[in-house]
């Protein structure tokens, strides 16, 4: 696991305090967010030889759904949290996988040097500006033809689909952002987790 030498800045812990981190691996399992894992996974399909960023990859639990589903892949995982992170390689201990110590907003990584980058449950962490810089930096880390899959909280946006499963074709704020940095979006996926409400799932291309 790498420390980069990154600006400091603020950030809120997954749980939303660092005491809480003990329950992060308690909730992914009884809300059933592996399920919105799996899905992510499914809708990027990375392939052998590519390579998957994980922005704000906490634990680990996206990257592992994606390293038991596609061995030949190169992983990567960006949090700001070291306990995170240490949490993050004991689980990827046996995965062609690399962790660092980053904020989104600053990714570490030269120009078109991802595949595919994911991001679950990180984004409404960050303010409207800090969610734009976000959103920059990942255009700019995707190669031509790559691809972002992020799922978030729903928002209001979203309006009569709420706690429904399914594609969503109204005004949503999030694919707006993605849109407004570059990318080609697709519709929302939305799905109903227990405890977490409803999920947004982003999928949006470099074109």
């Amino acid at each position: 696991m790498a420390e980069k030498s990154s600006q400091e800045r603020d950030y809120l812990p997954g749980m939303g305090k660092h005491y809480l981190l003990p329950f992060y691996d308690l909730l992914h399992r009884v809300s059933s967010l592996g399920r919105v894992h799996a899905e992510m996974v499914g809708l990027a399909r990375p392939q052998p030889g590519q390579r998957v960023l994980d922005v704000g990859c906490g634990t680990g639990n996206l990257l592992r759904a994606t390293a038991k589903r596609h061995a030949g892949v190169e992983l990567v995982g960006v949090d700001p949290d070291l306990k995170m992170l240490a949490r993050a390689e004991r689980k990827l201990r046996r995965a062609n996988a690399r962790l660092d110590r980053g904020f989104a907003q600053e990714l570490a990584f030269p120009d078109d040097s991802f595949d595919v980058v994911f991001s679950s449950l990180m984004l409404h962490h960050l303010d409207s500006r800090s969610q734009d810089e976000m959103l920059a930096e990942v255009r700019r880390v995707l190669k031509p033809g790559g691809v972002l899959v992020l799922a978030d909280l729903a928002s209001h946006g979203h309006g009569h689909g709420h706690g429904e499963s399914g594609h969503h074709h109204g005004g949503d704020a999030v694919r707006q952002r993605i849109e407004a940095a570059g990318f080609t979006a697709e519709p929302t996926v939305l799905r109903k987790l227990r405890m977490f409400g409803t999920i947004g799932i982003e999928v949006a291309r470099v074109h």
